[in-house]
């Protein structure tokens, strides 16, 4: 077989120019592309996204941080300050940029000389901190502490010392819960507002009270601050500074000494007082004792300091003000007077009280054992007799004495700035059926008519009745200094039945009746009012039988609440009062209901006086309640120290000594020295920058 020979392909010069320029064209037409991407996104990227690179490659080099603007000042009806911002050393943690938490927390603790429960503190915010949250280790630092943090910082990641303002109530406890206090935003509120402030470390928001309504108002508007960082943070200089605006002020109708003297006042009880003005309902003080100190709360409380508050039966952390509750005995006789009045019962009519009257089954008995005897309408007032209130309110029935308390004010829900308010109730047929689906008896109507059974009430409300009683007006609380309201509606009572109803009032006081320790000791003033004594038990037939057990034999809880409302001076009503005292008693003469109202009357006509024998009087007292509160914080932490075996217990005979030795001086300040007035803010000029209302 023969086989075909392949043809040679004859490669020539001009064959194998072309060959090389088509390769050389692909390739360089490749190349040409490659570099014209090239050129193209470096021109993206120098030009059109210019600002963004100089923006990386600036905050690589700068760190720009938020100044946390400094709260609008709380001022009284005088301008006196009552919650108002002072120079601030402080350092906090950032915890997503903390390696060694505990290694971190436990050199702050040497540096700054911590306590064990601040230490405990800060470990529990620390773990609960969703990581974006600064967590607070100190503050009023002095110069010498903040600095030695400073200086220690390339070893301390996480930890961000900072100079600014803190929140500072100069009454201390007496304002607690009137203002509320501001403290360190949660998750929560940063998840509802997604503002990069409510994370900047030293900002704060309210909490509670009037700081709480009033937050967006009182925050300003934040600073900011550029400085240049190396590549590990550390700070090489300081660029520039916007300074923060401060929020707006607020005026309140309160008067900061009264509300402090009223706050005082209340000695070592657990109650309130409220003071109206009866010009225009105005309100003075709103005292709730005992209380907390707000700056422990601004300042991040101790769990050994909340952990006393939070076990103490006085419950110093409940605003009795507005979130007690609680029957008005006795107190409510001349609101009921004035229903009687208007459903023509005349006020000389007599009833003759024999010490208990029967109303079905049930024995029904008034304060005095044997009875008042003959009384009419003004000596039933004046002695408080309950045998009178239980025929006539039964003759009337009880939808004419619940008209008239609501437009004396009990059970009325006020537009007030306070989140929280309890409102207390004023019961009748309708409301009985609607709430149990019972129907209502004549012992309901005679319980209620002595302020017991269903009938409830607040402080405020106590006060608002007082004062509607002494002007005949349905005056509203007002919180704000200056704020527009309407002219108030009358109660619907003849000036002629209010005229008895105050003669009677003033009986009680001035004419023998059972107030007699509200006389005022002013002189030309006088004092009308009406004391209570509200049951919290039922006092049974077979303890009638044996003898009634006193308060004094009873426990703390099972005692009467002591009451007391009325008006200054009684022929011109200028200044409403209510004053409860919870489980109080009557058992302390100078700790009682009416001799505190007529107390707390008095500074509002003589200060001087009246601050001169509250002095004498707190020194049996043991002192101021900054001073009190002290004292209980180091008996508590002794206590917890014993419990848990770091100390051991006293010796009988080295009791006294040690109880000394934990207990500060009288003089001697409850957190940081004492500080110069030239490291506060400066306060607002008058008339700027300082509102009425948000």
């Amino acid at each position: 077989m023969k086989f075909l020979t392949p043809k040679r392909k004859i490669i020539t010069e001009a064959a194998q120019s072309f060959t090389f320029t088509r390769r050389a064209m692909v390739v360089g037409g490749l190349q040409g592309a490659i570099g014209a991407v090239l050129i193209g996104r470096m021109a993206w990227i120098s030009v059109a996204e210019n600002e963004k690179y100089s923006l990386l490659s600036e905050s690589n080099r700068v760190n720009l941080t938020l100044i946390p603007p400094r709260r609008g000042w709380i001022v009284d009806r005088n301008g006196r300050p009552l919650a108002n911002n002072r120079t601030d050393f402080r350092v906090d943690l950032i915890p997503q940029r903390v390696i060694d938490a505990e290694t971190t927390i436990r050199h702050l603790a040497q540096l700054l000389n911590l306590e064990p429960d601040e230490v405990d503190r800060i470990r529990e915010d620390l773990e609960k901190s969703a990581g974006f949250r600064p967590v607070q280790v100190a503050d009023k630092l002095t110069y010498d502490q903040y600095a030695a943090i400073s200086v220690r910082l390339p070893d301390l990641p996480g930890v961000a010392p900072s100079q600014g303002f803190s929140r500072h109530y100069p009454a201390g406890a007496t304002v607690g819960h009137l203002l509320g206090y501001v403290g360190a935003a949660t998750a929560e509120d940063y998840k509802a507002r997604k503002d990069p402030l409510l994370i900047t470390p030293g900002f704060k928001l309210g909490k509670d009270g009037l700081e709480k309504a009033f937050d967006r108002h009182l925050t300003g508007k934040a600073g900011a601050k550029r400085v240049e960082v190396t590549a590990r943070g550390k700070i090489v200089r300081e660029l520039t500074t916007r300074p923060d605006t401060p929020g707006n002020s607020i005026k309140l109708t309160i008067d900061a000494g009264l509300q402090e003297y009223a706050g005082r006042r209340l000695a070592t009880q657990s109650g309130s007082v409220v003071v109206i003005d009866c010009h225009n309902g105005d309100v003075l003080a709103l005292a709730s004792m005992p209380s907390f100190d707000p700056n422990s709360f601004s300042d991040g409380i101790s769990h050994l300091e909340y952990e006393m508050l939070s076990k103490d039966d006085h419950v110093p952390l409940r605003n009795k003000t507005l979130q007690g509750l609680y029957p008005p005995g006795s107190t409510v006789k001349p609101m009921v007077a004035l229903a009687l009045l208007e459903a023509g019962i005349g006020p000389q009519e007599t009833i003759s009280c024999g010490g208990a009257i029967r109303v079905g089954n049930t024995l029904f008995h008034c304060h005095k054992r044997r009875g008042h005897g003959p009384l009419n309408m003004r000596g039933a007032i004046a002695q408080s007799c309950d045998i009178y209130f239980y025929q006539m309110a039964q003759r009337i029935g009880m939808d004419r004495i619940a008209s008239m308390a609501r437009r004396v004010g009990m059970g009325q829900k006020f537009d007030l700035p306070f989140p929280s308010q309890s409102y207390g109730t004023v019961p009748d047929p309708a409301w009985k059926e609607k709430k149990y689906n019972q129907k209502w008896q004549v012992y309901d109507t005679v319980n209620a008519t002595i302020g017991q059974g269903y009938m409830l009430i607040n402080p405020l409300q106590m006060a608002v009745m007082a004062a509607r009683l002494a002007t005949g007006k349905q005056l509203m609380p007002n919180f704000i200094h200056n704020a527009n309201r309407p002219q108030p509606a009358t109660v619907g009572a003849t000036d002629e039945h209010l005229v008895i109803i105050r003669d009677a009032m003033n009986a009680v006081v001035n004419g023998g009746g059972t107030g007699g320790a509200a006389r005022s000791s002013i002189p030309g003033v006088m004092i009308a009012g009406k004391t209570g004594t509200a049951q919290v038990r039922r006092i049974t037939m077979a303890e009638r039988a044996g003898g009634v057990r006193g308060n004094s034999s009873l426990a703390f809880k099972l005692r009467d609440h002591a009451l007391f409302q009325g008006f200054a001076p009684f022929d011109n009503p200028r200044y409403a009062i209510a004053c409860i005292i919870e489980h109080g008693g009557h058992m302390i003469r100078n700790e009682d209901a009416p001799m505190i109202a007529s107390d707390t009357l008095s500074y509002l006509f003589d200060p001087a006086k009246a601050m001169e024998k509250l002095e004498m009087l707190e020194k049996g007292w043991g002192g101021t309640p900054a001073e009190r509160q002290a004292r209980q914080m180091a008996a508590f932490r002794l206590a917890k120290a014993i419990e848990k075996g770091e100390v051991s217990p006293p010796s009988d005979n080295a009791a006294d000594d040690v109880g000394t030795a934990a207990t500060p001086s009288p003089t001697a300040p409850a957190r940081a020295p004492a500080r110069d007035e030239s490291e506060d803010d400066v306060p607002p000029p008058p008339g700027a920058n300082v509102t009425g209302a948000p």
